[in-house]
């Protein structure tokens, strides 16, 4: 089933370490501590595995305040987020602000003269595919200590703490991330600069799909019967 707990971690960045090689377990992360009133949070991202044959994607983008209104700037903290468009839900597919064409809504792939169209009003955002080290390498510059930093994810069941910091939703019919798949709960990392603008970043697994139905399972791909 999705997520029961879904929601927003508001704080400061304290810092930021990899996981050691020697005892990562199988998923590698970036973990990060983040300061908020009722304490030092741990947060792990998974940028993938050395032990695993799933390949990380990923994005950095840059948003102005205004497009993840209502959590633009939450009180420090951790917030719960109702799993709907208009909470201040992360969605990779349906958010406006991070679908891969900023500014439309997700929709099942459309016919390619629509798709021509789309490109030149709004320039596809491409994912990057590579290594947990290389997605690693571009996460790190966005992780400034002193920094506001707002965390979407799932919170730890005790403790102080964030995972699930990536897309939760396309994972297939099979895979043990089944029945977790669902919209409006994906995770993100996003720091604020000083000019006010949050640097993004979002992250997926090679095997999540970038199309989903309304329960966040895979849609068959174009053309199948």
């Amino acid at each position: 089933m999705p997520f029961e707990n879904y929601g927003v971690l508001s704080g400061t960045l304290h810092r930021h370490f990899r996981d050691r090689p020697d005892d990562q377990g199988r998923w590698f992360h970036v973990n990060l501590e983040v300061d908020a009133p009722a304490g030092r949070y741990k947060v792990a991202v998974d940028v993938d595995s050395k032990k695993s044959a799933v390949g990380v994607e990923w994005k950095v983008l840059t948003l102005h305040p205004s497009v993840l209104e209502p959590v633009d700037a939450p009180a420090p903290g951790y917030h719960d987020l109702d799993r709907s468009s208009g909470s201040g839900a992360i969605d990779y597919l349906r958010h406006p602000a991070l679908a891969d064409h900023p500014g439309c809504l997700f929709l099942p792939r459309p016919p390619a003269w629509i798709q021509r169209i789309r490109e030149r009003i709004s320039p596809a955002r491409p994912w990057t595919a590579g290594s947990h080290l290389e997605a690693s390498a571009a996460l790190e510059p966005i992780l400034v200590p002193g920094r506001p930093v707002l965390v979407f994810g799932e919170p730890f069941d005790t403790g102080l703490g964030m995972h699930n910091v990536h897309q939760n939703q396309g994972d297939p019919y099979g895979s043990q991330w089944w029945e977790e798949n669902g919209t409006w709960q994906d995770g993100a990392t996003m720091t604020r600069r000083g000019d006010g603008l949050y640097d993004v970043f979002l992250s997926r697994f090679s095997s999540q799909s970038g199309a989903t139905d309304d329960d966040g399972h895979p849609l068959p791909p174009p053309g199948a019967a």
